[in-house]
């Protein structure tokens, strides 16, 4: 697994992230996520949805890792999108 996998683990621990469409395009709409992880294997629904959403409220979109790669950094089966809520995490993830 590699560092951001990893620091996705952490965050998540500590509370740091929220996962699934919905509750995303929520925190999204609510200006709560500061950066979007989608799996690049979500479909292209999802995919549309997601990146409209984020673009329309100037959020960054990282399509690089899949569905497993990132339900296995979580700990939670079946995740496509990852928002990241904690600023200091995204520091993190960022370098």
């Amino acid at each position: 697994m590699d560092k951001i996998l990893t620091n996705l683990g952490l965050c998540n621990r500590a509370r740091g992230l929220v996962s699934g469409e919905e509750i995303v395009c929520e925190y999204l709409a609510s200006a709560k996520v500061k950066y979007v992880f989608l799996a690049s294997d979500a479909s292209e629904g999802s995919k549309k949805k997601i990146i409209n959403k984020a673009k329309y409220y100037n959020v960054e979109v990282y399509e690089g890792y899949s569905s497993l790669e990132l339900s296995s950094a979580i700990g939670k089966v079946g995740r496509m999108v990852i928002g990241i809520t904690n600023e200091n995490f995204l520091k993190i993830l960022k370098k």
